[in-house]
């Protein structure tokens, strides 16, 4: 490659870097041109683009991003799984298709800007996506005010059965005095 060609790929691989929310990385050693292939389409499918570049390009690329924290880690053939949208997605297609194919080893991942090892990496694609995570909370937020609505009108109510009964009461005890 020639310095403009290099410089391309640093500035291609620094736009990336900038938008992916999570960058797994993984070592793809022993693996045949078909299952890189293959794995690609299927992180495709899934908007998670997989790329293997040198590493001094992108220890480069990595200057000024969310992924400045792996530099020191790129070291070795290593290929970087990028996601845009959620970071347990891309760990979990990662580790899903790491089953399929050992030959794929999941080595770190960094996540908006924080270094993980493989082990915290299997952690967070454990977690339940970006929507679900949300939807929970805002339950977890609404039961309280949603309670106190119905005990305010719980009392309300008994306020209103309360005085309907005292009603009656008074009318029972005027009918006696008329007769």
């Amino acid at each position: 490659m020639n310095k403009k060609e290099k410089e391309e790929i640093v500035a291609n691989l620094k736009e990336r870097f900038m938008k992916a929310k999570a960058c797994v990385f993984t070592n793809y050693k022993g693996m045949t041109v078909a299952e890189m292939s293959n794995m690609r389409v299927l992180f495709m499918k899934s908007g998670l683009e997989y790329t293997v570049v040198k590493n001094t390009l992108a220890k480069i690329a990595a200057l000024d991003t969310p992924v400045a924290a792996a530099r020191d880690i790129l070291t070795g053939p290593i290929g970087v799984t990028i996601g845009y949208d959620d970071a347990s997605q891309t760990a979990k297609k990662v580790f899903e298709y790491s089953k399929t194919n050992d030959k794929l080893k999941v080595l770190h991942g960094c996540v908006e800007g924080r270094l993980f090892d493989a082990k915290e990496m299997r952690t967070i694609a454990d977690l339940p996506p970006r929507e679900v995570l949300l939807s929970q909370i805002a339950g977890c937020l609404q039961a309280p005010t949603s309670k106190m609505a119905y005990l305010l009108s719980a009392t309300v109510t008994r306020i209103g059965h309360a005085l309907t009964a005292l009603k009656e009461k008074r009318e029972k005890e005027a009918q006696p005095e008329q007769a």
